[in-house]
């Protein structure tokens, strides 16, 4: 990866652009998270307002699998704001958009389509999902 202080922005991360982006990626992600808490608080006040035996009650059942998914989307939401976080950070070092793995940069398109992108295409394909990295 070479000495960070001899280093040329990567391509396609221009830091001001790049702050705007994941800024924007993150207010949205916030925004989600606050709907999907109201949605959860909804649906805790429906369940308290049905009967409690959700596997003869059709109405427990349906309002159980809504919270459930609600309660997924949320914690998505929540990781989401963390790489979020984690990319604005590299971006005040300095570090954003070049790869974690192989030091090299990440792609423009890479870093458009995946703004918090860790890794590039080439070292995200290789590790994969489930394989120890995120990228």
């Amino acid at each position: 990866m070479g000495d960070d202080t001899t280093r040329q922005d990567s391509p396609g991360a221009d830091p001001v652009d790049a702050r705007e982006r994941l800024s924007r990626a993150r207010s949205e992600a916030v925004g989600r998270l606050r709907s999907l808490r109201g949605d959860l608080a909804g649906l805790a006040d429906a369940q308290r307002d049905t009967a409690t035996d959700d596997e003869h009650d059709p109405e427990g059942a349906t309002l159980a699998f809504e919270r459930a998914q609600a309660d997924s989307l949320a914690r998505s939401a929540l990781a989401q704001i963390a790489e979020l976080d984690a990319a604005l950070a590299r971006v005040a070092e300095g570090a954003y958009g070049w790869c974690e793995v192989c030091g090299e940069p990440i792609g423009a398109a890479r870093l458009e389509a995946r703004p918090a992108a860790r890794t590039c295409i080439r070292c995200a394909a290789r590790t994969g999902p489930g394989r120890g990295r995120r990228g």
